[in-house]
C-alpha cells in the first residue's frame, strides 16, 4: 500500500495494530478522522491518553476501575461470601447484564495457556488463594469459558483451594463447550449462574 504522506502511513500503521483491524480498514478509519472536526479527534486522543494514564485496577477484585476499589466491591448490598472467578472485564460486564448475580468477582486477567506462555504466576491466582484463606468467602464460582484453557485454569485453582473450608462450583453447561463467555446470550448466562454445580461434579462429568 503506497502512501502520499508519512504521517498518514504512520497513523494507518498504528490503527492497524488493533485486533480485527486490517490495513484497509485502518486507512478508512484514519481518513474518516481527517474529515471530522479537529476537536473530535482531540477528544478521542485525550480519552485514550486519560485511559492509559488514569485507569486503575480494583485492589480487591482486579476489575478495571476509576478508583482504588471498584463500584461492585464497594457496594454494601453485594454478597461478600460469594465470589465469581472470571477471565477479564468483559466477563464481568456480561454477567452483570444478566441482573442475576449479586456476589463479588475476582478477575484473573487471563487463562493458563502454555502455548501462549501464560502460566499461573501471570494471573491473579495468588491473591485469590489469599482471599480464600481469610475465611470471608464461602463459595467460588468458576465462570471461565468452556475451553481447554478455561478448564485447565479451573482445575488448577481448585487444586490450590484443596484443604480450605470453601465451596467451589462452576456455571452450568448452558454455555456450549468451546464458546467464549462474553458471546453468550444474557438469559442462558443468567441461568448458568443460578444453576451452577459443584466443581467436583463437573470433573466427574468430563
Amino acid at each position: 500500500m503506497d502512501f502520499s504522506s508519512k504521517l498518514l502511513e504512520n497513523a494507518v500503521y498504528e490503527m492497524s495494530q488493533l485486533p480485527g483491524i486490517g490495513k484497509r480498514t485502518a486507512l478508512r478509519l484514519v481518513l474518516h478522522l481527517l474529515k471530522q472536526p479537529k476537536e473530535q479527534t482531540e477528544r478521542l486522543s485525550n480519552a485514550l491518553l486519560n485511559l492509559r494514564s488514569e485507569i486503575k485496577f480494583c485492589e480487591n477484585c482486579h476489575n478495571i476501575s476509576d478508583v482504588a476499589v471498584c463500584e461492585i466491591c464497594a457496594n454494601p448490598k453485594r454478597d461478600r461470601s460469594l465470589v465469581c472467578v472470571v477471565e477479564d472485564i468483559r466477563d464481568v460486564m456480561a454477567i452483570e447484564n444478566t441482573s442475576q448475580y449479586k456476589g463479588l468477582y475476582h478477575v484473573l486477567g487471563g487463562k493458563i495457556s502454555p502455548m501462549e506462555g501464560i502460566g499461573p504466576q501471570d494471573l491473579t491466582i495468588g491473591s485469590l488463594v489469599d482471599k480464600a484463606r481469610k475465611g470471608e468467602v464461602k463459595e467460588f464460582i468458576f465462570a471461565l469459558s468452556s475451553t481447554m484453557e478455561g478448564d485447565t485454569t479451573n482445575f488448577y485453582i481448585y487444586k490450590q483451594l484443596k484443604g480450605l473450608d470453601i465451596n467451589t462450583s462452576t456455571i452450568a453447561r448452558g454455555i456450549a463447550v468451546g464458546d467464549e463467555l462474553e458471546y453468550a446470550d444474557e438469559v442462558t448466562l443468567g441461568r448458568s449462574i443460578l444453576n451452577r454445580i459443584p466443581f467436583e461434579g463437573s470433573l466427574k462429568a468430563n
